[in-house]
């Protein structure tokens, strides 16, 4: 379509335009147009291995995001066996966030597959806890999240809406 009488009465009228927005303008000083710095080329991201999981948020499950129906209801419901647990209780946010990296990192690469995190749930006159509503952001991070297949609220009998089951991905 490029070419066209109507792209040409565009750009003639575009021309007509910018010509009368300038009008009255005066150049601070006479020089010809800036000159940019050459640009270094872009370092590209390593590829990883392991394909980003899709969004990662506990309250529901997509399960598009690489796992299957059955498996999202097995982790839902509790009964994948909890082979690690990290408890955040009375941590700063920022020993929790370090704790937590550390925490996910260190199960995948020892192969464990369903971990619990236990955030509490911070009832209190200000709302969610502070860790409760944190800990689902870090671990959509992409450091964290290349390595979660899933998550999942726990249940009561492992801290109800104070915990999350973490579905990790298998080590390749």
């Amino acid at each position: 379509m490029t070419g066209t009488a109507y792209d040409r009465a565009a750009a003639s009228h575009d021309r007509a335009l910018w010509a009368e927005a300038m009008r009255g303008v005066t150049p601070l000083r006479e020089r010809g147009p800036a000159a940019l710095p050459p640009s270094a080329p872009r370092a590209r991201a390593p590829a990883d291995k392991d394909p980003p999981a899709g969004p990662v948020d506990p309250s529901r499950f997509d399960p598009g995001a690489g796992i299957d129906r059955a498996s999202a209801e097995w982790l839902k419901r509790g009964r994948r066996p909890i082979e690690a647990r990290l408890d955040l209780h009375g941590m700063t946010q920022a020993e929790a966030h370090r704790e937590l990296a550390d925490f996910v990192e260190a199960s995948h690469l020892a192969g464990r597959r369903c971990v619990l995190v236990v955030t509490g749930r911070g009832l209190g006159p200000g709302g969610p806890g502070v860790l409760k509503s944190a800990v689902p952001r870090w671990l959509a991070e992409a450091g964290l999240r290349r390595r979660i297949l899933a998550i999942a609220a726990a249940q009561p009998r492992h801290g109800g809406e104070g915990a999350l089951y973490l579905l990790l991905r298998r080590q390749r």
